[in-house]
């Protein structure tokens, strides 16, 4: 692990916790350690969290590499929906624990976890790419569309809404509120219990729910990021 994202292991449960001390930027870096900590949690784990530093979870791709041109951007946001799609996918219940800010693949960070828990605060929680004159991409949409709450999707997802925690739990980001002071203990008691409910059903009833949104990311990955730009 880097000093970027620290990896801990209590009672077979992986605790992923990024911390840049600034926005969490999810960088080539970051997303490198994390997929190592999922390594570590397959072999050791019953299940994992993922957790920011207090005030911030992530606030999205590393903002350096997406500003400085198509190449460099698309191969980010590449390499992070492959993250995304692993944490969605992955054989064992994962919680992440939303300890601020979530923006951008912050936001998608949450969309592709088990079950999420968030503050209370004036914290910032959503999807702003549209605002930017970044189109949302389709993994982005698909994530949205099977996390989201019907009513809220299009102002989430086309309109660039955002959210404070309270109402991202009715959005379907979160799916309930703790306190600042115990939402990493909180999250491993979640964690602890999914972990009960792992193995071979949890994973086959995954897939049956999540099987076809992560085929038909996959089927357009590549020609979706190829035309991904900033406006």
């Amino acid at each position: 692990m880097t000093e970027k994202v620290r990896f801990q292991l209590s009672n077979e449960i992986a605790v992923l916790t990024i911390d840049d001390g600034k926005a969490n930027a999810l960088s080539h870096e970051v997303i490198k350690t994390l997929n190592t900590g999922l390594d570590q949690a397959t072999e050791h784990a019953k299940a994992v969290v993922i957790a920011g530093r207090p005030g911030m979870l992530s606030a999205g791709f590393d903002l350096g590499v997406m500003k400085s041109g198509p190449e460099a951007m698309q191969g980010l946001v590449t390499a992070g929906a492959d993250f995304l799609l692993r944490l969605y996918t992955f054989p064992k219940p994962v919680v992440v624990a939303c300890t601020g800010h979530a923006m951008a693949a912050g936001a998608l960070l949450l969309l592709s976890a088990d079950w999420r828990i968030g503050v209370e605060g004036e914290f910032k929680i959503g999807l702003p790419e549209v605002s930017i004159g970044m189109p949302l991409p389709i993994f982005g949409v698909e994530l949205a569309r099977t996390r989201l709450a019907t009513p809220f999707l299009e102002r989430a997802t086309a309109q660039a809404e955002v959210f404070d925690p309270k109402t991202a739990v009715q959005v379907g980001f979160l799916d309930r509120l703790t306190a600042a002071s115990t939402i990493i203990d909180d999250a491993v008691a979640k964690a602890g219990r999914l972990a009960k409910l792992g193995g071979l059903a949890f994973e086959k009833t995954r897939e049956t729910l999540r099987g076809a949104s992560v085929r038909h990311i996959r089927e357009t990955l590549n020609a979706d990021i190829a035309g991904t730009t900033l406006g």
